[in-house]
């Protein structure tokens, strides 16, 4: 018997099954599907959901900051933004003190939009199978990831 038949044999680095990329993205579609779900009922889209989250928890921001808190381009927001406006539930005005930077705030109907969004995180879990603490875990592992896949295209 050679020695090359008693050794364990290698994985393969590309299986499909053992790559991080594929069950982020795999989990990513997944949560996705279940938001346009349970966002069906308030009209808004998981994009959508989150400016509005927000602004429920800061109030007024600027687009720079919301970008900053979503991880969103002003590509990607400014017409999220519009779309939120014209629906009514924001409302999207220069700074008095700087007029390169604009205001988005909640109108009355993007504030009373809260109440009926609250039960979405727990559906959201109840979907999961997680529990409270998993979900934590979870979550923190996923931040953790992202910084630290940010931090090395930092790097060259």
């Amino acid at each position: 018997m050679s020695a090359r038949s008693t050794r364990t044999p290698a994985p393969d680095l590309l299986h499909l099954d053992s790559q991080l990329c594929l069950a982020v993205q795999t989990a990513s579609r997944a949560v996705g599907g279940v938001y346009r779900r349970l966002l069906a009922d308030l009209g808004l889209t998981y994009p959508q959901y989150l400016v509005l989250m927000a602004l429920w928890e800061h109030g007024e921001l600027t687009v720079k900051r919301m970008g900053e808190l979503l991880r969103l381009d002003s590509g990607t927001l400014s017409p999220l933004l519009k779309r939120l406006e014209a629906a009514g539930l924001v409302r999207r005005e220069r700074s008095a003190d700087d007029e390169r930077s604009v205001l988005v705030t909640l109108t009355a109907k993007g504030g009373a939009l809260r109440e009926r969004a609250e039960q979405v995180p727990c559906r959201l879990l109840e979907a999961s199978g997680l529990d409270e603490n998993e979900a934590v875990q979870l979550r923190e592992a996923l931040y953790r990831l992202a910084d630290a896949l940010d931090r090395s295209l930092e790097t060259p």
